[in-house]
Parts: structure tokens; C-alpha cells; sequence
């Protein structure tokens, strides 16, 4: 009367289990304590006896396991919604609107399972413990992963929060031995006093030591280019590279100006404030009081227009644009309304001026144009040179084109020369030339970097001869190789390098350093508008520690919680408030 049970026997009767699966240790348990009674059953009364028994020991299990599965749904569905309320920058406190929402549905939908949501704890205690629990999770997997680096490169950028405390966004991007490339949020520090070079240095060591990464592994650190950042004497920059050179031996290191604040300063050598001035000043005089805005809209709503004038925003990479296109298009109308206004805008009455204005929404256009192909997450560094390469040249055949009086890409410029008789195209070639040397002057480590992009670029097309020592021979053997030529043409680059592993060390480890490189810090302003999401007026008192965890949950981009890992060191914990609705 016995059946074993995770490699014990366990009675049937009096449901003990025997420390031995022995015979005799089974025997002698049965006739001391049960042979008495069931020594009379024999045949088929016994066969039946002991099938009812198994049967209530299997019932019993059952329970036990359908109330383990239950406790441990409700425990990953509170990780999953704190999750979800984490990512959409919600508070804690919407746990608990989530779970009258919930339970509201289960009475209409599924009456017996209300017990069942009821078990799900969603308290603003308990949300901010799962969010802290899954953060930490994700931190365990990145420090895995650091670990296994063979190259590596750090983005960096600062900023303020409501409260006027600086914090300090870190990113890293690595490349494991296998080519696969992570690029991942590391931490966002708060600056509590100073932030000088010294200050935001220390903080991302801190940061990356943190993590256990491997200093003589890194290959480059991007920032947005303030003075404590890139000065040459004692800016951050020059004591990262100080610090990654004790470590590599002297080896090289690259820094990146962030290519999209770079862009974005390279407009600003058009010096048209003359069009910019009059263009603010007039929105601003629409925009700042409600009535004039109102009655501006009115009155394009009359003429059948929908949309009005944005305000112009100078930390927002595309706003001049917009407000400049809005504004060339509605110039007539504008110019109606400050009529009507007392306020009336003199320039849009002379055509040289509204030329220029012409011209700047053409060129204020093509630069919106390259700032958005800058924009985006895992982007390869070679993809911002070919785009900075490209616009450089398109910026040539402009300045030749608007020489010769051709405004072939400037369509409002050209609108705008087609309805005057004397017009000056040519007077514009300046301005072209002057931002061409602005983009020439502002990129040059592209320059320096220029052979070894364009071996990764295009291994089959360079000449062994023009590369270093170290890698013409095996740029040689893989210009052979028909299959991996075949390969190079249907794959993407950081496939098809996995595919050189681990024949080809040379080019496999330049290839490693390329693809983790930071062009940009553009996932630092992508968390910055999180923690602006975040962290408002009505949450100003939001830790820095949850604010931190919050954003590594929202801001993760291929790491995902381990929650069932979670789950099982985890039983469902009913709130007193529930407790009390049940009863």
C-alpha cells in the first residue's frame, strides 16, 4: 500500500513518507502500523481499497498544485502590470485604479473568477517593489553581459530635471566575441552639487566599474559637446581617454561630438537672423496671448486652413524648420492679420527679403531632411558618415547649381524667382559655401576614421595594398572567397562579419570596434524626455533610485526581465484592503 512520490515512498494509508526505498523498511512500516487492519482485505476488495486511496491522494496533490499555479499567476501578473506601468511612465499608484478596473470587469464578465484578480497585488508599495525587482533583474543580465565584451563605447549627456537636479544619462553598446551587439541604458547618475569635468568623470567610472567593464576594451565615448566635456586640458574627454590609454597600453580612442548637435550648429553658420527675427517675433506675437491666437485661428478657419503656426523652439532639432515652412505658407494671411492688428510685418511687402526667407525654408528643409536619417537606435557609425558624406556632396552641387543662377532644388526659392523678374540667385552661394566648410571643419574624425570605415564597408572593392600590414593578407583571402562574396551581398554588415569568425581575427576585431561605436547621443535625449515624463510637478518627490529603476525598465531596448526566475522566489501577498471586500 504504498506509491512513490518525487523518489520517496509515501503510505497510502497514513500518508508518511519512509526515508528508505527499501523492502524491509516498507514492510516494517505496514505491519507495525496498519497490518492489523488491512491484513483482512484480500483480491479484488484490496485492489479496489487501494484505488480509492491513490485517488484521494492524487485529489489532494491536485489541490496543492492548482492553489501553487493560482498564487503563482497572480505573482506574475503584478510583475507584468508593474511592468507595463513602468514603460508607459504611469505612477504607482495606478496599480490599484488598474485593479478596481480589473475586478469591476471580472464581476461582469466571469463572476467566479473575481477571487482570482483579487489575488493579484497591485498596492503602490508593492509596484514600486516589483518595478525595483525587475530592475534589478535587468542590471544582473547587463553585467552579464559587459563581462563578455570584446569592445565597447560609452554615450554620455547631461541635464536638468524639475527639481534643478543635473542627472547624468549613461549608455553603453557592446560587442560580444560573436559580433552581437547589446546597447543598453547603463544608469542615469544625479549630479547633486557640482558638475564639473571632474564631477561627471567620476560618475561614469563609478558607473562602469559598476558593471565590471573592462577599461582597455574601450573604443570610443560620445557626448553633446559642452566645455567640461571636451576640453583639452581637463575635460571629460581627455580623461577618459587618459584613463582607457594607462589601460590598453596607449592604444587608440576615438571621441564623438554627437553628429546631431554637430548638425544642428552647422545650420546655425547661415547667420540669417535677419529672416529668424522678424519670423519669432511675429509668431510670438500670434502665440503669446490667447486672444490674438485665437482670432488667428478664426481667421483661418474662415479661409479654410486647419493648421496655424508652431512655436519656435531652439532645443528642438526640427522646430525651425517648421516654423519656417508654416510661416512661408501662410505668409499672405499672416500678413492680413498684423495688418488688421495695427502690427503690420514690413518685410513680407519686399521680395528681396521674402527670397531669403524662401531660401531659408529650402535649406532649413534638406537639413531637417539629414537630422531625422541621423535619428534612431542601433544605427552603425558607418551610416552617419555615408550620411554626412552624401550631404556634403549634394551641398557642392548646390553651391554650383546656385552659381550659375539654377535653383533646381530649392522649390519656394524657385517659386519665389519665377513670380519676380529681377532676382538674385547667385547671391546665395555664399551662404552654401560657408555652411559646406562648417560641415568640412565639424566631421573631421570621419576623416581619420575614413580607412577603416571603408574597409568594413566595402572588404571586396579595397586594395590590400593601401591597408595596414596586419590585414592584407586576410583581405586578400576573403576577396577570394566567392561563397562569402555571395554572402556579403544578401546579409546586413553585422551579419555578414559572423560569418568571418574565426578565420579572419584582424578584420573580425575591426569590425567588433565599428559596430560598437556611439555616433550620437540620441538615446540620451530619448531618456531625458522620459524622465521628463516621469518626473513632473506633480511627481517632483520621485526618488532618485526609483526614477533610476523606472527608467531601465522603460528605457531597455533587447534585454527582458527574467519574471518567471522572479515568480518562483515569489508567493502571492493578498492586500488587507482585499482581504476585507472578500469577507
Amino acid at each position: 500500500m504504498f506509491t512513490e512520490v518525487n523518489g520517496k515512498p509515501v503510505c497510502l494509508v497514513c500518508q508518511q513518507q519512509v526515508s528508505v526505498l527499501k523492502e524491509y523498511n516498507i514492510r516494517r512500516h505496514y505491519e507495525t502500523q496498519h497490518g492489523e487492519k488491512y491484513n483482512s482485505f484480500h483480491g479484488e476488495l484490496r485492489k479496489q481499497k487501494l484505488n480509492e486511496m491513490m485517488a484521494r491522494l492524487k485529489k489532494q496533490q491536485s489541490v496543492f498544485t492548482r492553489s501553487r499555479e493560482a498564487s503563482d499567476a497572480a505573482v506574475k501578473a503584478s510583475y507584468l502590470i508593474a511592468s507595463q506601468i513602468a514603460m508607459a511612465s504611469k505612477p504607482y499608484s495606478d496599480g490599484e485604479f488598474i485593479k478596481n478596473c480589473l475586478l469591476t470587469a471580472a464581476e461582469i464578465v466571469c463572476p467566479e473568477k473575481r477571487h482570482a484578480f483579487a489575488n493579484i497585488s497591485l498596492t503602490r508599495n508593492t509596484v514600486a517593489d516589483r518595478i525595483s525587482e525587475l530592475s534589478a533583474d535587468l542590471d544582473h543580465q547587463l553585467k552579464r553581459k559587459v563581462g563578455s565584451f570584446v569592445a565597447f563605447s560609452v554615450a554620455i549627456d547631461e541635464s536638468t530635471d524639475i527639481t534643478d537636479v543635473a542627472q547624468l544619462a549613461i549608455f553603453i553598446r557592446g560587442v560580444d566575441k560573436t559580433l552581437n551587439v547589446t546597447e543598453e541604458f547603463l544608469e542615469l547618475v544625479p549630479m547633486i552639487d557640482t558638475t564639473t569635468a571632474e564631477d561627471i568623470f567620476s560618475s561614469v567610472v563609478g558607473a562602469l566599474d559598476r558593471v565590471g567593464a573592462d577599461w582597455s576594451r574601450a573604443v570610443s565615448l560620445a557626448t553633446d559637446g559642452a566645455p567640461s566635456m571636451i576640453g583639452k586640458k581637463a575635460g571629460v574627454v581627455t580623461k577618459f581617454r587618459d584613463k582607457v590609454q594607462a589601460a590598453n597600453g596607449g592604444g587608440n580612442f576615438w571621441t564623438f561630438h554627437c553628429i546631431l548637435h554637430q548638425e544642428a550648429l552647422c545650420s546655425k553658420s547661415l547667420r540669417m537672423d535677419h529672416v529668424m527675427e522678424v519670423v519669432v517675433r511675429t509668431v510670438n506675437f500670434i502665440r503669446a496671448r490667447g486672444l490674438n491666437h485665437r482670432q488667428f485661428d478664426s481667421f483661418l478657419s474662415d479661409c479654410n486652413i486647419i493648421h496655424g503656426v508652431p512655436y519656435h523652439t531652439n532645443v528642438r532639432w526640427l522646430s525651425r524648420g517648421a516654423v519656417l515652412k508654416r510661416f512661408f505658407d501662410l505668409r499672405d494671411e499672416i500678413g492680413q492679420f498684423m495688418e488688421k492688428k495695427g502690427k503690420p510685418v514690413k518685410e513680407l511687402q519686399c521680395h528681396l527679403w521674402l527670397q531669403d526667407l524662401a531660401f531659408m525654408v529650402d535649406i532649413t528643409e534638406h537639413l531637417n531632411i539629414l537630422n531625422k536619417m541621423l535619428q534612431g537606435r542601433k544605427k552603425i557609425i558607418t551610416q552617419y558618415y555615408d550620411s554626412i558624406r552624401a550631404f556634403k556632396l549634394k551641398l557642392g552641387l548646390w553651391e554650383t547649381q546656385v552659381a550659375s543662377g539654377d535653383p533646381a532644388h530649392f522649390p519656394c526659392l524657385k517659386d519665389m524667382c519665377a513670380a519676380s523678374v529681377n532676382s538674385d540667385v547667385k547671391r546665395y552661394k555664399e551662404k552654401i559655401s560657408g555652411l559646406l566648410m562648417e560641415f568640412e571643419k565639424r566631421f573631421q574624425v570621419f576623416s581619420e576614421l575614413e580607412t577603416d570605415f571603408a574597409v568594413f564597408r566595402s572588404p571586396f572593392t579595397v586594395k590590400a595594398s593601401d591597408l595596414p600590414v596586419a590585414m592584407q593578407l586576410e583581405i586578400i583571402d576573403l576577396q577570394c572567397d566567392v561563397e562569402l562574396k555571395d554572402r556579403f551581398a544578401s546579409v546586413s554588415l553585422d551579419t555578414f562579419y559572423k560569418y568571418l569568425l574565426p578565420g579572419y581575427p584582424t578584420l573580425t576585431a575591426l569590425a567588433a570596434k565599428t559596430l560598437s561605436m556611439f555616433g550620437t547621443t540620441y538615446l540620451c535625449e530619448q531618456v531625458f524626455s522620459l524622465m521628463n515624463i516621469n518626473k513632473t510637478k506633480l511627481r517632483s518627490k520621485l526618488t532618485h533610485k526609483h526614477l533610476n529603476e523606472i527608467l531601465k525598465l522603460a528605457a531597455s531596448q533587447d534585454m527582458m526581465p527574467h519574471i518567471d526566475a522572479l515568480v518562483q522566489d515569489k508567493r502571492c501577498q493578498v492586500s488587507r484592503a482585499n482581504s476585507k471586500q472578500d469577507e
